[in-house]
């Protein structure tokens, strides 16, 4: 048996693209955030985390542009050695300060902060409680650890505590969840989780990559939910809401000390270049300066939310800028992605196994920067497609 048979016998992206139905992979020439260009096609971006926008502000621009004139384009090494840069414990530092926590440590990415944390503090013996929705690289930390992992159906409070009841009080206990799911656009519920975690000694961590910039007047679910004390741990990703790339996870500095000696994926792995933790930290600025933003981004996921219902979309219950428009099978969710394409609208297909089967949806998301004539515009072609595609009447 060759192990690269599975390789040549995979045909089903190909068979995509000959159809010219392919969703994934599309090179952009340009971006402004709030557009975008493919081969000359300009479209309005509604499936991006820039949530506010910032990915254009001159002012991060030239903070990144200031870095690199500082510190060079890579740090060439991991934190762990040569790679750490005042710039990123000034990051942290502020970082923490933010989110009321006593210290912060920023990984290379979002997916390696929750690798190198979950699978640092689960070891042999421990349990891990994860919500059937969250996200892959929380599943993989999961995996990396020594523990046992357990999963309970999304927000299910009786599942949640039949797990952890059944846990013997000794026993260490992590329960993971995110703060806002990417996919549906709803939240955890944090204070029922909360209570839960304390009343069965369980520690609480959220993934909150979603959840920064946007709830909480910016400070993310955990604030949004007035839990900011009862949560442990608390991550997020620069990707999104940040406008750079890297991650981090923000909590008691004794947790912290432990995790930057013990996790992998930070010690084994090049930091984040200086403009990168540039980017973030001047973002992480206008969030604390300018939480218009939040407001602006929020207000337009209201609107979408109420203008897409009306219409006879079902959205599911998402109560954030992430629309899900949910559609129910594979063929109709990626033709209706090539009509809202060809009209002039990006948003993303999520198919079954990333949902699960019967739930396959268009994953719509907004920016604080996005203007009213184009909201306009997009719910008029949603209007326009759904109709044409048999979603709505």
């Amino acid at each position: 048996m060759d192990i690269f048979e599975k390789c040549y016998g995979y045909t089903e992206a190909r068979d995509a693209m000959r159809e010219g139905i392919y969703p994934y992979f599309i090179p952009m020439a340009e971006s402004e955030g709030i557009e975008s260009v493919f081969h000359g096609h300009r479209l309005i971006m509604c499936g991006s985390n820039n949530y506010l926008g910032l990915t254009t502000d001159p002012r991060v621009h030239q903070a990144a542009i200031d870095a690199i004139k500082r510190f060079g384009t890579s740090c060439t090494g991991s934190r762990f050695l040569n790679g750490t840069l005042e710039l990123h414990e000034q990051l942290e530092h502020e970082l923490a300060d933010w989110l009321g926590k006593e210290a912060a440590l920023v990984f290379s990415t979002g997916m390696q902060t929750n690798l190198g944390t979950i699978s640092a503090l689960v070891t042999r013996g421990d349990l891990i409680v994860l919500d059937k929705d969250d996200h892959a690289s929380i599943v993989d930390g999961a995996r990396l650890g020594w523990g046992e992992t357990r999963r309970f159906r999304h927000n299910d409070m009786k599942d949640l505590e039949r797990i952890l009841s059944k846990e013997a009080d000794d026993r260490g206990k992590l329960v993971v969840v995110d703060g806002l799911y990417s996919m549906g656009g709803d939240l955890a519920m944090l204070p029922e989780i909360a209570a839960l975690c304390k009343k069965y000694g369980a520690r609480l961590m959220v993934d909150d990559a979603h959840g920064l910039g946007v709830m909480g007047g910016g400070r993310g679910t955990t604030v949004h939910f007035g839990l900011d004390r009862e949560v442990d741990l608390i991550m997020s990703t620069f990707s999104k809401s940040f406008a750079s790339l890297g991650g981090f996870v923000a909590g008691d500095e004794p947790i912290i000390h432990y995790i930057k000696h013990h996790a992998r994926s930070l010690i084994f792995s090049a930091s984040i270049p200086a403009a990168s933790a540039a980017t973030a930290l001047t973002t992480l600025r206008i969030m604390r300066e300018e939480p218009e933003r939040a407001a602006r981004v929020n207000a337009i996921g209201e609107r979408l939310r109420r203008e897409l219902t009306a219409m006879g979309f079902n959205i599911g219950h998402s109560v954030s800028p992430i629309v899900p428009i949910i559609i129910g099978d594979t063929p109709r969710t990626i033709m209706t992605w090539k009509t809202l394409f060809d009209s002039g609208v990006f948003v993303n297909p999520i198919l079954s196994p990333a949902v699960p089967a019967g739930t396959e949806l268009l994953r719509t998301s907004y920016m604080a920067t996005h203007t009213d004539d184009q909201i306009d515009h997009v719910l008029e072609v949603y209007r326009k497609v759904g109709k044409q595609m048999g979603l709505i009447s």
